[in-house]
């Protein structure tokens, strides 16, 4: 059949027709049938031939066109798409290299094969079409909750009809062990959407922590309108749920609004999660003080904060304990996910007791080093002193406080102090010097000769090994593993060295050694000081 023979205005009508049952634009289907038509074509005249088709909008009528294009002579390698300038003379006055020479050639006979061909071009390209329009719709939706229909189950996967395509919900996004029938109507968070070969992949989830706070501002207008903000989420899904909450107004009572009249708000979040227990917290700026809410209803002794570490000590009465960490670890656990910070509970009996062998090492120390009495070492450790840094440095009225110290009393203890941490520094020189350091590290400014002899036998014994270390691996840190904080121990982390330290110490290695210019750093400094200043503007 002759594309010309039928109906022009047909092509048109059928491009309507699709676009509107796939909900796709129409120009994307005359396109795919312009493509399809094209291929049938070339199959017609030839592979190697630049066959373009173009139907008009308005009147349906295909136009078929071969095109060639001027090259140069020594680029000429398709004869049938292609041509030297040449021969391009014969056809067009003045050509040029880049130029294209159009000229239209008579519609094909599409058979039945040449049919076929041109059905799946278009299909394959409705289908792309249709893919692109469900990720547009979906990309933005990420991180929102949408109503669904249950259409079947998939090795415990539930595959969700949202309307527009389908999604997943994988069997460890599900709360416990819910189950579903095929048309369940189910409410679920839109975790991520991916743009894959097959089509768009929209994963769903109901055990997120964004599902819960998602649900509690559809149930609470005063989190919808800015009032109240959540914080902080940490969940147990269909177990347990801790949910930190802030209000800006002061009239405003953020636990009192989510929980609603007589629980009706919360009640509802509630039996949409399965009858999941949610704590509702009041967030405060200050750590200590919201990890005391956090660990309701247990009551809290004690608070020790490590920001630097990232970890906390927690000190409860005995007959707490349990309720603070919870049956199975929940309560602590869920509090350390709400707060980001690692939490070690203790009862007041074992800090005691951790508190009594600190005492008793440090009074060993002194009495082992400065040649002293137990009586008069518990003095020293009783006045805050914890090392023997301290006593050797330390302003003399500092030790003159104690009962029974004079100032010839106070220089003799910084004498023997002094002699002590020498000979410990010859030592641990020595042994440094043995296992290889070089003296450029040994003479870098800030580090120990304790300190040296730590790196040295972690294999850093010159300045260059010094430089090449990353700033966690002198200092140590955190990293995230699988949802749980991991340490990672320093090579100088057992003397206090913080991130910071070890980052500028790093940096002045590199530029001694010449690897970085100190201007670079700093122009890099200015421009974070410019930074900070517009943020703040």
């Amino acid at each position: 059949m002759a594309i010309t023979s039928a109906n022009q205005l047909e092509l048109l009508q059928t491009a309507e027709a699709v676009a509107r049952e796939k909900m796709i634009d129409p120009v994307l289907v005359i396109e795919a049938m312009e493509e399809s038509l094209a291929r049938a074509a070339k199959s017609r005249y030839g592979a190697e031939m630049d066959i373009r088709v173009e139907i008009d909008r308005k009147t349906g009528r295909a136009t078929f066109t071969r095109v060639r294009t001027v090259v140069a002579d020594d680029e000429l390698e398709n004869y049938q798409a292609e041509f030297t300038v040449a021969q391009a003379k014969e056809y067009m006055a003045d050509p040029q290299v880049g130029q294209e020479f159009i000229e239209e050639v008579p519609p094909v006979e599409m058979g039945r094969i040449a049919a076929q061909s041109a059905k799946q071009v278009i299909l394959q390209k409705v289908r792309e079409a249709e893919r692109d329009r469900q990720y547009e719709e979906f990309k933005d939706r990420a991180g929102t909750i949408i109503n669904g229909l249950v259409k079947r189950e998939e090795y415990g996967n539930v595959i969700v009809d949202v309307g527009a395509g389908e999604a997943i919900l994988r069997r460890n996004e599900k709360i416990g062990r819910e189950s579903y029938r095929p048309n369940d109507r189910i409410r679920v968070y839109i975790k991520e959407v991916r743009r894959e070969q097959r089509g768009p992949q929209i994963f769903l989830s109901r055990t997120a922590p964004e599902f819960m706070a998602e649900l509690f501002k559809m149930e609470v207008p005063e989190i919808y309108d800015g009032i109240i903000e959540i914080k902080a989420v940490a969940r147990d899904p269909g177990s347990r749920a801790k949910i930190a909450v802030i209000s800006y107004d002061n009239s405003i009572d953020p636990v009192g609004a989510c929980v609603g009249m007589r629980g009706s708000r919360v009640q509802a979040v509630v039996n949409e999660l399965q009858g999941e227990k949610i704590d509702i917290i009041p967030w405060n700026e200050d750590t200590p003080t919201f990890l005391v809410n956090a660990l309701q209803p247990a009551e809290v002794s004690k608070v020790v904060l490590d920001e630097e570490a990232g970890k906390i000590e927690v000190v409860v009465p005995e007959e707490q304990l349990s309720l603070a960490i919870g049956r199975r670890g929940q309560n602590v656990r869920l509090a350390s996910q709400l707060t980001g910070l690692d939490i070690d509970i203790m009862t007041e009996e074992q800090e005691s007791e951790r508190r009594q062998a600190e005492f008793e090492l440090r009074t060993k120390l002194f009495m082992d080093n400065l040649d002293l009495d137990e009586f008069f070492a518990q003095l020293l450790v009783s006045e805050g002193f914890t090392s023997l840094e301290e006593v050797a440095y330390v302003e003399v009225g500092e030790l003159l406080v104690i009962d029974g110290v004079d100032e010839a009393t106070a220089g003799e203890l910084q004498a023997r102090a002094r002699d002590v941490l020498e000979a410990q520094n010859k030592a641990a020189l020595d042994a440094a010097r043995a296992l290889g350091a070089e003296d450029s590290l040994i003479n870098f400014e800030g580090l120990t000769p304790q300190m040296v002899e730590a790196l040295a036998k972690d294999d850093v014994k010159t300045l260059e090994d010094f430089a090449t270390c990353a700033d966690w691996e002198l200092a140590g840190g955190w990293t995230t593993e699988n949802g749980e904080r991991v340490k990672d121990d320093g090579t100088l982390e057992p003397f206090e060295m913080t991130l910071e330290e070890a980052q500028a110490m790093i940096m002045t290695a590199r530029v001694m050694l010449g690897w970085v210019d100190p201007a670079d750093i700093e122009a890099d400094a200015e421009g974070d000081v410019e930074t900070d200043e517009e943020a703040e503007a």
